[in-house]
Order: structure tokens, then sequence, then C-alpha cells
């Protein structure tokens, strides 16, 4: 198989996983939580949320001939309360980011990957822009897991390795045979 045909399914797999560990963040507050921040320095999780699937709509929607910062999008009221109030409203905008970054993606062919396209007319290659976005949206998941976390006050379902569950975990992975794959697999297939 082409090496960046290896990239492309790698990091496919990589946003899917992210997604579903901010998807089991969310999942375990109540509505209300999802608008709530811890102070005025902070944003909720609906503010996040809102935020990446602006930053997604505007840098994976038409990708290849125009540049990621569209003149459409308002970064700034991204992070602003607004009339988004409930949680079936928020996974919406949560879904159509997502759907446009896989839906660009998938559209993606290997010998692609080394054009150039432009986010706020600084040059990258495909490769770079996406490494750039992969980097981006799971730091936003993490504040997301983070809040979440704070939010719950306690009976947290973890969504990697537990608290004081290392030595099980390596244990486990210690006993079986050694495998080449993405990272990704198991942990979507624990995340399900």
């Amino acid at each position: 198989m082409d090496s960046h045909q290896i990239y492309l399914d790698s990091i496919k797999s990589q946003f899917q996983y992210y997604k579903k560990l901010g998807e089991k963040a969310i999942e375990q507050l109540e509505p209300e939580q999802l608008f709530t921040a811890y102070n005025d320095d902070t944003n909720s999780i609906a503010t996040i949320v809102k935020h990446m699937s602006g930053n997604m709509l505007s840098r994976w929607t038409h990708f290849l001939t125009e540049d990621g910062e569209k003149p459409w999008r308002n970064r700034d009221e991204e992070f602003e309360q607004d009339i988004i109030v409930d949680k079936e409203e928020l996974m919406k905008k949560w879904e159509a980011g997502w759907a446009c970054l896989n839906e660009a993606l998938d559209s993606l062919r290997p010998d692609q990957l080394l054009e150039i396209i432009y986010i706020r007319n600084e040059g990258h290659t495909v490769m770079e822009a996406i490494n750039r976005q992969l980097a981006h949206y799971p730091y936003h998941i993490g504040q997301i897991i983070y809040a979440a976390k704070l939010l719950k006050h306690g009976s947290w379902l973890s969504l990697s390795v537990p608290r004081n569950g290392s030595k099980s975990y390596n244990a486990e992975k210690f006993s079986n045979e050694r495998v080449v794959r993405n990272f990704t697999v198991e942990g979507l297939k624990k995340l399900e």
C-alpha cells in the first residue's frame, strides 16, 4: 500500500477516535452542564463545540480551491453565548463540522497530499494542513474532557486507562502478541 494512503487511513482513524472521545465526555453530562463555564476566562463545552464546528466548516469547505479562513466565518462570534440553548442543536453543529471534515478527507487522493493550500494566505501542503488540524481538534477535545470531569463531580467513566489501572492495563497489553496497527483501532472499539 502507498505510504500516502497509509497516512490518510491513519489520520481518518485518529480524527474519528478524538471525535468519539469528545462525544463520550459529553454523554456523561446533564444537558445544562454543556453551557456552563468555570469562570469568565474559560469556555463552556458548548462554546468549544461551536468553535470547533466553525473551524471545521471554514477549513474544509472547498479546501483545495479556497482559503481555509472563509470570509463568511465570524470566529469571534463562536466564543459568544448565543441562541444555542439545547444539547440537540449543539450536537447538530458538532456533527456538521465533523461531516465537513470527513467529506473533505474522503475526497482526497493520496497524490494530493503535497499540493499547496492556504489558510489565512499562508501556504501549507495538504498534509501540513491536516496535521495542523489533527493537533488543533484534540487540543479542544482535551478541554472538553477536562471541563466535563470538573462538571461531573465524581463518578466519571474513564475514557482511557483508569486511575491506578496502569499495571493491569500494561499486563494485558504485554500478554498479547506484538501487532502492527493504529492505536485507534482498539481505542474506537473500547469507546463503542
